[in-house]
């Protein structure tokens, strides 16, 4: 029951409730969390003189914060899928095509060859990424990242989130170029994907500023990442990389655990995401350009 003086607005979750609190408290409205313990819905108590301007302080966030088309929430998890990341794994499934048309060209001049690269020919850690070595490898990929590149660039932005779990899959390589002996070659997208997983895993670092204790933060988001890199990373698929899954995940979590804690301005702005495709785009095809030119 709402004490007398004071009124509630009511938030769909406890993390609309969370972030309504934050802009509340950043417009100098006073406002407390709370669940209704009948109802069990969050909702945020304000004295009743703020009421009418905590209500168009509100309105107006959510006018300047509206989700775009291409970006859909899912009902009771508080996350964003971005439709965009189809045009990732179409542009992945595009040049398996051309390998398989021109009898596997693409792949001997992109794999992961750590001896190669050892001697100079470093774009193979960025191309190795775009390979495939079968459709059945491809398929495994294509249908996980559809569902975890969607989220994480929901959650940090199209063109931060893509950017961000390209490199972390670039980052799985470098595991295997410092860990691997020379003769290891490898070649895929699944360190990219699980370096999504990772993102998604540190995006709670974030909600410490948002009330939640470290002990929550390691088990929804640390605990909840490992045990989704164990069930995709650890595949029984023959000639699995675990390193580069494995290294992945945890380029992935670092990235993420640095855009969680930075302010969120930076990366969500339209510009933000422009900056980011075209770095995306400069070291996928730049990397590609050395790579069939020699």
């Amino acid at each position: 029951m709402t004490p007398p003086g004071f009124a509630v607005i009511h938030a769909g979750s406890e993390w609309q409730a969370l972030d309504w609190n934050l802009v509340l408290l950043s417009r100098g409205i006073d406002s407390v969390v709370q669940r209704d313990p009948e109802t069990g819905r969050w909702c945020l108590i304000v004295r009743d003189g703020d009421y009418p301007p905590a209500v168009e302080e509100l309105r107006s966030y959510a006018a300047e914060n509206r989700t775009p088309r291409w970006r859909h929430p899912l009902p009771g998890v508080g996350l964003l899928f971005d439709v965009r990341c189809v045009a990732c794994l179409l542009f992945l499934a595009l040049l398996h095509g051309v390998d398989a048309q021109q009898a596997g060209r693409l792949r001997d001049a992109g794999i992961f060859d750590a001896q190669r690269v050892r001697m100079g020919e470093w774009w193979r850690l960025f191309t190795a990424v775009t390979l495939h070595g079968d459709l059945v490898h491809l398929a495994a990929n294509l249908s996980t990242g559809a569902i975890f590149l969607g989220l994480a660039m929901g959650s940090y932005g199209w063109g931060p989130g893509l950017l961000l779990a390209y490199l972390a899959g670039v980052i799985g390589f470098v595991g295997d170029l410092l860990l691997m002996p020379e003769t290891h070659r490898s070649l895929g997208a699944s360190g990219m994907i699980l370096g999504a997983v990772g993102m998604l895993g540190a995006q709670w670092i974030g909600l410490l500023r948002r009330g939640l204790s470290p002990k929550d933060v390691a088990i929804r988001g640390v605990l909840s990442g490992c045990l989704l890199l164990v069930l995709l990373g650890f595949s029984a698929r023959p000639n699995t990389d675990l390193l580069a899954h494995c290294a992945g995940f945890g380029g992935g979590f670092v990235l993420g655990a640095i855009l969680s804690i930075s302010p969120s301005r930076w990366v969500t702005s339209v510009l933000a995401n422009w900056i980011a495709l075209a770095l995306l785009l400069l070291l996928v095809l730049g990397s590609w350009g050395l790579g069939l030119s020699r």
